[in-house]
Order: structure tokens, then C-alpha cells, then sequence
């Protein structure tokens, strides 16, 4: 088989696998041309990791909450709540680490109520969090209609989701911190897929040819450098990008390197084996979802940093954009099937193509149109390559 041959298989084999990479790039090639290169400035690329940070954050919690079956409408409506307790409570001098202790404590509990509704009281996922997602909606318009959007002058907290992270000194004009994360970045992933395929080569199970698997390394490698070498030739890495590649990396280690991963994924694929094989699907669940409030909290807090203030519509649509990320990302209805790493690359596509349609110029009523078509296509896209597997 020539080169040709073999990438055509591989392409086809794993299209559930590579379909979000050639969605990115198309995307990208798009509005690249559209804004005649304005699309892959350092400067934009820069705000377009800014603005995927809180959406990715969610995408992270959303993947594992679809992978056992269930559903969250409600983060939206929580993260733009807890933005407003967080607001409210450094408008009258709470001190920041203590504010950001109890917005993450209510986001856990939150999940945690939700997880008891669905686990322990049998209530289906959707209609527990589609409550939630209006309880907390109408919370939020409660807690703002006194004074409108809450504006908040902590310095340091406005930092989370504006600011950067230092630099080493150096007399170049690039971050050389940013450059330095790369590389270590660059070679968690090579260190990671080597020792992903030297496990299946042990059980005989099925691997790329060893020039797939080199071509792959390095075609990605370089994607992953040229990234964060763009950082470093504006600003280097923002804290909210920062904060999104440390959650993605322990939740990426929580669900490939665990019992409690290989639990969650027991669930999924069939919650009554699993039941039967001694996994507590109870516990499971409420973990999951207590999980996905912790994420939702932390959602809540990098958006809020960002607008440097809480308003009565904050969190509209995030749960959304955060499924649509996650279905992008290769996530299955069906449960069972998603990885961590790849939800992020799902949130960079439904980033890109709102970076894109802002620089555009689309308007707001026809970005939701193509963000819902997005959604329903990711969709589909899962059914018929789980149909084609089969």
C-alpha cells in the first residue's frame, strides 16, 4: 500500500477521530481569506484562546457528563449567577481568595443537587437541569435588577481574564515562558501517543504503520508549536488560557489513567453491566455532575474576569456553545465514547467560527442560526459514523 493509499484508510477508519481537525481547518481557511489574514494575526489568535477559555472550561465537564448519558442545561444560567455573587461580593471588599473558595464551594453544591435529582431521585437529567437552567436564570435577574450589571474594580481578579502570565527575562521580543511551555506541552503529547501505541502493540491491538505515526507526531507537533509561538509574539499565554490547559490536563490524566475514568466509561456504555460489575453508578453520577459544577464555577468566575463585570444576561446560550463543543469534539449521543482533550479542540471550533463571524461582521441574529446548525450537524455527523462502524 503507497502513502496515498494508506492515508485515504486512516482518514476513513478514524473520521470520527479526525473530523473536528478538518472542521478547524476548514473554518480557519475561511475566515482567514474572508479577513485577508486579519483571522491568524498574533493579536487575534491571542483573544480568540481568551474568549474560548470559559466555553472550554464547560466542554471539559460536558464531555463526561454526555459520556455517561445525561445532559446539563443549567450551566449557563449557574455561571452567570455565581459571576454575579463573585462580583457582588468584591464590590463590598470580600478578599479574592475566599470569594473565588465560595463561588467554586456553590458551583460543586450545585452539581451536587443536580446529581442527587438524577441519581438518587430517578428525575430525568434534562428536566433537573432545564429547572435549573430557569431557578437560577430568574436568580440571576433577582440579584442584578437592584443595580444592573455590577462592575468590578479588583484589579487581581479582573487580571484572571484579561492578564498574562510573566515572562523570564530575556532581550527578545518574544514570551519566552510561552515558548518554553510549548515545547514541554509538545513533547506531553509525543510522550503520551508513544506510550498509547507501545500499549496496543503489547494486547496486538490494531496501530498506525511507524511513517503514519511519525507523519502524524510531527504535522501535530508542529500545529501545537506554531500556537504558542504566535502567543509569544504578542502577549504570551493569558491566565485564562493557562487556567484551561491545566483543567484539560487534569481531567485528560483523571479519565485515561484512573479507576474513576474507566468507572465513568463503564457507566456510559452500559450503566446496568457496570451496575452488575460492582461500580457504584450512583456515586458516578453524582461525582459527574458534581464535577461539572466545580466547572461551571470556574466558568463563571474566567467569563466575569473577562467582562470585568457581572450583567443580567450573562452565561446566555453557554450551555449551548459547551454541548455543541463537545458534540464537535466527537462526544457520542449514545454515551460511552468522548475524550477530554478533544472537547477542547471542539471549543476552539465553536471559537473560531464566533472570532470569525464577529471580524466578519455576521450579524448576531445569523450567528445563532449557523451556531444551532453547527450543533445539529455534529449530530448527525456522530449518528451516521456510529451507524457506518457498525
Amino acid at each position: 500500500m503507497n502513502f496515498i493509499q494508506e492515508l485515504g484508510v486512516l482518514l476513513k477508519k478514524n473520521i470520527r477521530e479526525y473530523g473536528m481537525y478538518i472542521a478547524l481547518a476548514f473554518i480557519m481557511i475561511i475566515f482567514t481569506i474572508l479577513t485577508k489574514g486579519l483571522f491568524l494575526s498574533a493579536r487575534n489568535i491571542s483573544n480568540l484562546f481568551n474568549q474560548m477559555g470559559y466555553i472550554a472550561v464547560l466542554a471539559v465537564g460536558m464531555t463526561l457528563v454526555i459520556v455517561i448519558r445525561h445532559i446539563d442545561l443549567s450551566v449557563g444560567s449557574v455561571a452567570g449567577f455565581l459571576g454575579a455573587i463573585a462580583a457582588a461580593l468584591l464590590r463590598n471588599n470580600f478578599p479574592l481568595i475566599p470569594t473565588i473558595l465560595i463561588i467554586v464551594g456553590l458551583g460543586i453544591l450545585v452539581g451536587l443537587g443536580n446529581g442527587f435529582l438524577v441519581a438518587n431521585i430517578g428525575l430525568p437529567a434534562f428536566v433537573a437541569t432545564l429547572a435549573g437552567m430557569m431557578i437560577f436564570r430568574g436568580a440571576l435577574l433577582v440579584f442584578t435588577q437592584g443595580t444592573g450589571t455590577i462592575i468590578i474594580m479588583n484589579d487581581t481578579f479582573n487580571a484572571i481574564g484579561n492578564g498574562y502570565i510573566p515572562d523570564i527575562p530575556n532581550n527578545t521580543n518574544y514570551h519566552l515562558l510561552t515558548i518554553i511551555i510549548g515545547l514541554i506541552v509538545v513533547a506531553f503529547y509525543i510522550m503520551s501517543d508513544v506510550r498509547t501505541r507501545n500499549n496496543k502493540l503489547k494486547y496486538n491491538f490494531e496501530v498506525l504503520s511507524m511513517r503514519m505515526f511519525v507523519l502524524k507526531e510531527i504535522f501535530i507537533s508542529a500545529i501545537i508549536f506554531y500556537i504558542f509561538w504566535t502567543l509569544a509574539s504578542y502577549n504570551g499565554i493569558s491566565w485564562t488560557f493557562a487556567i484551561t490547559l491545566i483543567i484539560t490536563l487534569i481531567y485528560h490524566l483523571l479519565t485515561t489513567r484512573t479507576a474513576l475514568g474507566r468507572h465513568i466509561y463503564a457507566v456510559g456504555g452500559n450503566p446496568d453491566a457496570a451496575q452488575l460489575s460492582g461500580i457504584d453508578v450512583k456515586k458516578i453520577t453524582l461525582f459527574v455532575f458534581g464535577s461539572m459544577g466545580l466547572l461551571t464555577a470556574i466558568s463563571g468566575i474566567l467569563y466575569t474576569s473577562r467582562l470585568q463585570s457581572a450583567t443580567p444576561d450573562a452565561g446566555n446560550l453557554f450551555e449551548l456553545d459547551s454541548i455543541a463543543a463537545a458534540y464537535v469534539g466527537g462526544v457520542s449521543a449514545a454515551g460511552g465514547v468522548g475524550k477530554v482533550i478533544n472537547s477542547l479542540i471542539g471549543a476552539l471550533v465553536m471559537a473560531s467560527l464566533i472570532n470569525g463571524m464577529n471580524l466578519v461582521g455576521v450579524g448576531i441574529s445569523l450567528q445563532y442560526i449557523i451556531r444551532g446548525a453547527v450543533l445539529i450537524a455534529a449530530v448527525v455527523f456522530d449518528i451516521k459514523t456510529r451507524s457506518t462502524a457498525k
